[in-house]
């Protein structure tokens, strides 16, 4: 079952084009399920089998959206293997995908925002935090962006998102001005420890900026506002508060990169839920 697992992630990395954060997460999930039923051949696996493992997940009380991505997971590959004539029959086909209700995004607020932005930071800092709000980049997008994917006469952040699907985000003054501010540092580092390397951000001490070291950076700045938060955070506040301002739903699908405008659609419920928060603050 490995070898064809292995076969499996080949086929997402060279025809589908996914990230590898991605495919790393189907590794895992689909590893998990040989190392449980590792018993039995591909050939051997049906829909009891299948059953019982989902019910060992819900047993171990997984949390309900780890549960949903191990069943993509299994869905996607049964059916490749259906597919491409490995398995004469889908165990998975009939198989349902959990559900879970939809929690509304975790916002700041943009006086919360402009306290972050005008904290005491490093010039990587102030760039690292005006991208992921400015410009709703997901951190995986960040940290890989190039030299080359700035373009500040022309003001846009050139990125590639799930699937390295491409798209185009403009950039405003605040954080062309920001950005601007930060290359002749980026230069020194370069020179200072001898890189090559075309990635934007790079750390003080000359390394690469990794996800994990933003996860932190962000998780700290948020002590600042006694707020739990993540740079997903700062993507939910870009996206609702564009949207507080009268943004097209259809403009902001297409600057998160959303592939489904459903997706976005939860964003409004966000502002929604805000309006009246505010609105029976002043009124109670």
């Amino acid at each position: 079952m490995y070898q064809t697992i292995g076969e499996y992630l080949e086929y997402l990395e060279i025809e589908k084009g996914l990230s590898q954060n991605t495919i790393d997460a189907y590794r895992r999930d689909l590893e998990n399920f040989a190392d449980v039923t590792g018993k039995n051949s591909l050939s051997e696996i049906d829909r009891i089998i299948i059953n019982s493992y989902v019910r060992e997940l819900r047993e171990r009380k997984l949390a309900p959206t780890s549960i949903i991505r191990k069943v993509a997971s299994l869905r996607g590959f049964f059916k490749w293997a259906t597919s491409t004539g490995i398995l004469d029959k889908n165990p998975a086909a009939t198989l349902e995908q959990p559900k879970v209700p939809k929690r509304l995004p975790k916002v700041v607020s943009v006086k919360e925002i402009e306290e972050l932005l005008h904290s005491n930071l490093t010039p990587v800092q102030h760039t690292i935090m005006e991208l992921l709000y400015s410009c709703g980049l997901r951190v995986s997008e960040l940290v890989n962006l190039k030299i080359s994917d700035i373009d500040l006469s022309s003001k846009y952040v050139r990125c590639f998102g799930k699937g390295s699907k491409e798209r185009i985000i403009p950039i405003g003054d605040t954080a062309k001005n920001i950005v601007k501010a930060y290359l002749p540092q980026r230069d020194l580092l370069i020179k200072k420890y001898n890189l090559d390397t075309k990635r934007l951000l790079i750390l003080d001490n000359g390394r690469l900026i990794t996800r994990q070291d933003v996860y932190s950076f962000i998780h700290e700045q948020g002590k600042l506002i006694h707020k739990n938060i993540s740079p997903h955070t700062l993507r939910h506040s870009f996206a609702t508060h564009l949207l507080e301002n009268g943004a097209d739903l259809r403009i902001v699908q297409e600057l998160l990169g959303h592939s489904d405008v459903s997706t976005t659609q939860l964003y409004t419920h966000i502002s929604k839920k805000r309006l009246k928060d505010v609105y029976f603050s002043i009124n109670s």
